[in-house]
């Protein structure tokens, strides 16, 4: 026969305290933060025309051929269409391209899109609405241009700007 002996104890459960920790910040790198900022652009954008179709009107004026002061057309749609295509492109291309091309495609798409967006209040109805849709955007697309105007540098050591033989140098530090 088995005998089962239990033990038990006087003393208190205690409880063991965690030390106190912070959370570790990690390093984004730019190229992600851009195509991040370029997503909620197209988000944004995206929203504002989909309930823009709730306002009274919208959907009549469409159904009649116009947008706005346009006519509906293929000119018109495939304008439309280059219009969204280049943020669309600028996702990808801001983790595609190399830092100093996608730095500069950044800054100057971001400010192309400025005047087009603000362009977006011209004739609004709904102010409240439009307007808000409008400053977000804004918001984003400076936001676009500060990550891409302070992307990090490295700098060059003196042995890898003067060395005729870089690779070298790189397995020297590498070893």
């Amino acid at each position: 026969m088995d005998l089962l002996i239990l033990t038990t104890t006087t003393e208190p459960m205690m409880s063991t305290r965690q030390p106190t920790t912070t959370l570790e910040d990690q390093r984004v790198p730019v190229s992600a933060k851009l195509a991040a900022a370029w997503t909620s652009f197209m988000f944004l954008y995206a929203y504002v025309d989909i309930l823009g179709f709730f306002t009274p009107g919208i959907v009549e004026d469409i159904l009649d051929g116009r947008v706005f002061e346009f006519d509906l057309s293929q000119t018109f749609s495939t304008s439309a269409l280059t219009l969204m295509a280049i943020p669309i492109f600028m996702i990808v291309l801001s983790m595609a391209l190399p830092a100093r091309v996608s730095r500069i495609a950044n800054l100057v798409v971001a400010a192309l899109y400025v005047p087009v967006t603000v362009f977006n209040l011209a004739g609004a109805s709904w102010l409240y609405f439009y307007g808000l849709g409008v400053v977000l955007e804004l918001i984003v697309l400076v936001l676009i241009m500060r990550y891409a105007w302070t992307w990090p540098r490295t700098a060059r050591s003196a042995n890898t700007a003067t060395s005729p033989d870089r690779e070298g140098v790189r397995a020297q530090r590498q070893a």
